[in-house]
Parts: structure tokens; C-alpha cells; sequence
């Protein structure tokens, strides 16, 4: 059976940002229990990227028009026959709530970005080997403390991040699932379409092919170079089929 692996590119900034966010915050899951310094220290570095991300832009702000779009979008099919009224309407309440609820937190990343740990392992982090017991002795002790404390902390950092999580979580769910799959065939490892108003390409390779997808493109239009994995003796066929999605 074969492997299929799924590759999505982003066709906007906004998009682009989102999918950084969704990466990270699912790394920082991966990295729990923090159980030594290893651990604190890949938690701490997601943390860092996470708040250099917000301090870019205001991500909140774009999270609830999109929250807003999706909403005005579903609206649109309560009146198409067939439709299911009730899960369309369940999903309408379900993207207020999210709204709602990101509208009432603090800033995004403001109670992270006031953490006394946080911060000061945030200013080691970028100094090779700086986060050693006597560069950070409050990060030495932190790691020493019960195991039971040490979760209670960082469920309590986590939870800062839920408001964002559970919006994000959906807009992508629904902005993934409004793109069908269909066969594709690339000629001599090209391809290019239009893409007017999408926000995500996601591609499917199988494992087999050894390829690997190098997109360029905006939200009006794209192009698609397959390349090889193995740079120096891979090949490319005249006819590759995949699968896409234009979401």
C-alpha cells in the first residue's frame, strides 16, 4: 500500500502565518510533560517563535474577520435545498463562540510575554549554550521542582493560547475542507492553474514518487515544479499524476 503525503502551500500572507501558528502550537503539545531540560528548552524556544510571530502583526484581528467571513459563507448555504440547516446553523453558533471568546482574551501572547521564566530564557535562547544551570539558575531550580507543579504551570501558559488555538483550529478546518481533491497530471514536472480567491493549495504525492513540490504563486495564480528528492540521481517522469486541492 502506498504512502501518500500531503503537502499544502499557502497562497497569501495571511495564510502563510496561520499555518506557521498551527505548526508551532502543535510542536508545543508535542514537547509536553516537560520532564528535563531538553523538553523545557524546546518548549521555551516554541514559546519564543509563537511571540515573535504576534509582535509582527495583529493576528487577532485577522483571525475575526476570518471568523466573520466563514460565518457570512455559511449563511449563504441555509438556503440552498438539501443543505442541512441545523449542522450549518451548528457551526454559525460554534464560529460566534470562537469569537467571542477571542475577543474577550487579553492580548494575543501578553501573558506569556509578561512571564518572569519565560522571558528571561527567551533572552538566552539566541546564545549558543546560554541556557546552562549557571546562566539560568531560576530555569535550573524550575526544572527540580515536583513534577505535579511543573504541569500545573505550563497547563496554565497553555491555556493562555486556547482562545487562539480553537479559532485557528476551525477557520483551517473549514478552509480545508472547502477544496475537493481531484487527479492532476503534470507535464515534464510542471504544472500551473489559476487560483482566483483561494487561500491554500494542498497537494498529494505518493512516498514512491521520491518527489517533492516547489510552488509559486499568489492568490490569482500559481505554478507547480516537482523536483526530485535525490537531487543528483533522481528523475523526474514526463507525466506525474497527483492530487490537488484549491481551497
Amino acid at each position: 500500500m502506498s504512502t501518500v503525503v500531503l503537502f499544502e502551500h499557502p497562497l497569501n500572507e495571511k495564510m502563510r502565518t496561520w499555518l506557521r501558528v498551527e505548526f508551532l502550537i502543535n510542536q508545543l503539545y508535542e514537547t509536553i510533560p516537560v520532564t528535563s531540560t531538553v523538553t523545557a528548552l524546546g518548549f521555551f524556544r516554541i514559546v519564543g517563535d509563537l511571540l515573535d510571530i504576534f509582535e509582527r502583526g495583529d493576528m487577532r484581528t485577522e483571525l475575526l474577520k476570518e471568523l466573520d467571513r466563514q460565518q457570512q459563507k455559511l449563511l449563504a448555504w441555509t438556503d440552498v435545498p438539501g443543505v442541512d440547516s441545523e449542522r450549518v446553523n451548528a457551526l454559525r453558533d460554534q464560529l460566534k463562540a470562537h469569537s467571542a471568546e477571542l475577543m474577550a482574551a487579553p492580548r494575543m501572547g501578553q501573558p506569556l510575554r509578561e512571564d518572569r521564566l519565560i522571558g528571561l530564557v527567551r533572552q538566552r535562547l539566541s546564545i549558543p549554550g546560554g541556557c546552562c544551570s549557571f546562566d539560568l539558575p531560576g530555569l535550573h531550580i524550575w526544572l527540580h521542582l515536583p513534577q505535579a507543579a511543573r504541569d500545573e504551570q505550563v497547563n496554565a501558559w497553555l491555556a493562555t493560547l486556547t482562545p487562539l488555538r480553537a479559532s485557528l483550529a476551525m477557520i483551517l478546518n473549514l478552509i480545508r475542507q472547502s477544496g475537493v481533491f481531484r487527479h492532476q497530471t503534470s507535464l515534464n514536472g510542471f504544472y500551473q492553474d489559476n487560483a482566483e480567491g483561494a487561500d491554500l493549495l494542498r497537494l498529494q504525492l505518493t512516498l514512491e514518487d521520491s518527489l517533492y513540490p516547489q510552488v509559486s504563486g499568489h492568490k490569482s495564480r500559481y505554478a507547480i515544479r516537482f523536483l526530485p528528492l535525490d537531487s543528483e540521481r533522481g528523475e523526474v517522469p514526463a507525466r506525474l499524476n497527483f492530487e490537488l486541492a484549491c481551497c
